[in-house]
């Protein structure tokens, strides 16, 4: 049988990662939920890795994780920070290991409730990765409608033009938005934690850099309906004044 049907390459992807922080799976649904109100269409169907290190060993049950994270219409692709016997019951349930990121410090409300964390991290996957080579901006001379979505793979990213409300612009480098921001902006998709976001007007929906992100609630006190320059101090974002 001939090969050429198919073709075989080495990727990487930047996936959302959920620290659980005990086992209690109704509270995780819970405070995603919250989560997720604040962006529907952004989480709808997204791919999830589920990091279990705070378990420190304790069983899981992976088919009710599953079920639980479908219900809110997100797909776990797979668990990081897990020990060999929670590896191989993840396996049981058709679930990938993956290595786990830097743990992250442990946050709580103002009732000293621990919080359940939920960040993009790039996850690595054991295989073989093509090293990107330069290549010119991807420009783009249109508004862009809901629904749309624009992807600059392995470059920066040029609207000239609003990015109406539903629409989203994707780059692994910059984004540079010449005209409205008003759905959603992601820069340094493949882990580059020097990308920035240009934006002539800030209205945005969410906006992310290298899986740190913030949604219009966060922009409204800071840049709204202004020129802005985004980018990460560290992994907190920060917002400097664009004049143009």
């Amino acid at each position: 049988m001939s090969d050429t049907n198919i073709e075989l390459k080495g990727s990487g992807f930047t996936l959302s990662v959920l620290h659980l922080q005990n086992n209690d799976l109704t509270a995780a649904a819970q405070a995603l939920e919250s989560k997720i109100s604040q962006a529907p269409q952004f989480f709808m169907m997204a791919p999830i890795v589920v990091n279990i290190e705070k378990l420190n060993g304790e069983a899981v049950d992976f088919q009710q994780l599953k079920q639980t994270f479908e219900h809110l219409n997100l797909v776990v692709v797979g668990i990081s920070g897990a020990t060999d016997e929670q590896k191989a019951a993840a396996k049981t349930a058709g679930l990938a290991t993956l290595n786990a990121a830097k743990a992250q410090p442990v946050t709580t409300d103002n009732n000293g409730q621990v919080q359940t964390q939920v960040r993009y991290e790039r996850v690595e996957v054991p295989v073989e990765v093509e090293v990107p080579t330069y290549k010119p901006a991807m420009v783009v001379k249109q508004n862009l409608r809901s629904g749309q979505q624009i992807y600059a793979k392995d470059t920066d990213l040029v609207v000239i033009g609003a990015v109406s409300n539903g629409a989203e612009v994707v780059a692994d480098g910059n984004v540079h938005v010449y005209g409205a921001l008003r759905g959603r902006a992601v820069a340094g998709a493949k882990g580059n934690n020097e990308a920035r976001i240009f934006a002539h007007k800030v209205e945005a929906e969410l906006i992310s850099i290298n899986g740190n992100y913030w949604t219009s609630e966060q922009l409204q006190k800071v840049c709204w309906k202004q020129s802005a320059c985004i980018y990460l101090d560290g992994d907190k974002i920060t917002v400097s004044s664009l004049e143009i």
